[in-house]
């Protein structure tokens, strides 16, 4: 009987067609889950003026999508250690592609904010179970890098969002951009069909034949037999999920990561929600807003390819306080009178240091917990870390309502970036030791 070490197997094998798929089809689901989530800035301007909405109001109306997403990242991303990570993704592309599309549909605030709060659910669903299967399955040389490649698709959909708002708004109307949202729906059966579930939570639900496969298909040199005996740490946790992620030694990291999340989505969605506005209001129209919006998402793909590269050289904790350091100073720098250039590439670092942050450190805590946890670790980092993306767009409308200078507006919205920072100073990067469960092969029949 030979012993077979998961972890190990998936640790040092080489990128191959496998995890080119489970990068694709992970990656083009981000990407429609942040054209989802982009989508509300770029019809922001058009909706205060059709609807006459302040910008309290419109600030409140972003956030209902994120209280959608706190909920949806609590509750959904623990209920895949359950029942898979694979159903509980096919569940948010059902809610945040079918939700967004009714969006289009809505005739007044009510109706809009209400669809929007259940696309939420889906959006933030879907995101930590994507980045844990990803971590799952990348190789450990270049996992940081590949979470980071795929979390991109996030900023992908936000250009995306951007762009067709620059050419679907002036001729089709607001409605427009939001029918686009069907796609994922007719792409979900090929998503079922391509993307594989957790090899570990196959393990638990004593699918080994069904484990053996994927795992030939990670490392083709690996022969699988009836007899093997598959290993893989802590394949189920010794109590409660949430619990755990207070154990052994990471209570103060756990609260720490937090804390990071938190003030980095609030950074996030400050800007997303509030920078075409806040430009126009500056004098810029509005095709010039958003193609500020559009520079941002594109300088967040650089921010998180880049920094997963780095992170995978060096400490990926020592990236993240460095991003959010740079991300307080370009942030600043916005409000402040700059020649278009100077402006266009200080967007582009704020965007590379928040919005690609945020994927770096969704990436940070995939590494932190253990995999039994991890859904559960990931889904409470970014549940709790909504609370911070609901506080942004309404900081943001109460900001513009007392008519603040634009360059406060911005020194405001950058001090979350430091605070960030420090608490990514304090997380204690050795995890404790878990032991090793195993799950052995049935006989062949």
């Amino acid at each position: 009987m030979r012993k077979i070490d998961i972890n190990a197997l998936i640790d040092q094998a080489r990128f191959n067609p496998f995890h080119w798929r489970v990068l694709f089809w992970c990656a083009l689901i981000i990407i429609f889950d942040g054209y989802d989530l982009v989508i509300y800035g770029v019809v922001l301007p058009v909706l205060m003026q059709e609807w006459g909405l302040t910008p309290l109001q419109a600030g409140a109306l972003g956030s209902y999508a994120l209280f959608g997403m706190m909920f949806g990242a609590l509750i959904l991303g623990s209920l895949s250690d359950r029942i898979g990570r694979k159903k509980v993704i096919a569940i948010c592309v059902i809610l945040f592609s079918g939700f967004t599309v009714l969006n289009g549909f809505a005739r007044n605030p009510t109706e809009f904010g209400i669809c929007r709060f259940i696309a939420g659910l889906g959006i933030g669903g879907v995101m930590p179970n994507v980045v844990a299967l990803m971590s799952e399955y990348a190789p450990k040389k270049i996992r940081s890098t590949l979470v980071a490649i795929m979390f991109s698709g996030y900023s992908v959909g936000g250009m995306l969002s951007a762009g067709l708002g620059i050419v679907l708004l002036p001729s089709f109307g607001w409605q427009s951009v939001f029918y686009v949202a069907a796609v994922p729906l007719l792409l979900l059966p090929l998503i079922l069909r391509w993307l594989p579930e957790s090899v570990g939570f196959m393990l638990r639900q004593g699918r080994n034949e069904e484990a053996r496969e994927v795992l030939q298909r990670i490392e083709p040199t690996y022969v699988p037999q009836a007899s093997d005996q598959l290993t893989m740490a802590s394949l189920k946790p010794a109590g409660a999920p949430l619990v755990q992620l207070f154990r052994e030694g990471r209570a103060i990291s756990t609260v720490m990561l937090w804390v990071a999340f938190f003030c980095c989505l609030l950074m996030v969605y400050a800007l997303n929600s509030w920078l075409p506005k806040l430009m126009a209001s500056a004098g810029y129209g509005l095709g010039s807003s958003l193609s500020f919006l559009l520079v941002l998402n594109f300088g967040a793909i650089f921010g998180a390819v880049g920094g997963g590269w780095i992170g995978d050289r060096f400490k990926l904790q020592k990236v993240l306080v460095a991003f959010f350091v740079i991300a307080a100073i370009s942030i600043s720098l916005l409000g402040f009178k700059s020649p278009t250039s100077v402006l266009y590439g200080l967007i582009a670092v704020a965007g590379a240091t928040t919005i690609g942050t945020q994927i770096l450190a969704y990436a940070c805590v995939a590494q932190f917990y253990p995999m039994s946890i991890r859904s559960t670790g990931l889904g409470w980092a970014s549940g709790v870390g909504r609370s911070g993306a609901i506080v942004g767009p309404i900081l943001g409308g109460a900001l513009v309502g007392i008519q603040l200078p634009l360059h406060l507006n911005f020194m405001v919205f950058a001090v979350p970036g430091v605070v960030a920072a420090l608490a990514m100073c304090l997380v204690y990067q050795r995890r404790a030791k878990v032991p090793a469960l195993s799950a052995e092969a049935s006989p062949a029949p």
